[in-house]
């Protein structure tokens, strides 16, 4: 599992009561730990742009319709709880998210 990865993940919480589509975001470097930290994917549009930015489906990254990666719901959880690779974003979409996520978390 890499980041950019697309995975489906099963966890109970708050924002994940039911499988759910999410993008990894973690160091390839931290790959040997036993949990990986990702962003929920919706299919709820929003006006938050830079909260939610926008993913076009396509034959690489698997998804059926336009999505949008939900930059303030990150979790870290099981490797374990984690189903199987669906799809890869590509660096363009990965620099749009690492973007979103250092101003949320105010490292920007």
């Amino acid at each position: 599992m890499k980041r950019g990865d697309l995975v489906t993940i099963a966890q109970n919480g708050d924002y994940e009561r039911k499988p759910r589509p999410a993008v990894v975001i973690q160091s390839d470097l931290f790959d040997a730990m036993d949990s990986v930290t990702v962003c929920l994917i919706t299919g709820e549009e929003t006006e938050a742009a830079i909260l939610r930015p926008a993913l076009e489906p396509d034959e690489t990254n698997g998804l059926r319709a336009r999505s949008w990666v939900q930059i303030d719901k990150i979790a870290t959880i099981r490797r374990a709880r984690v189903g199987k690779i669906f799809g890869r974003l590509p660096d363009a979409d990965m620099k749009r998210i690492s973007a979103s996520l250092a101003v949320f978390l105010g490292i920007a």
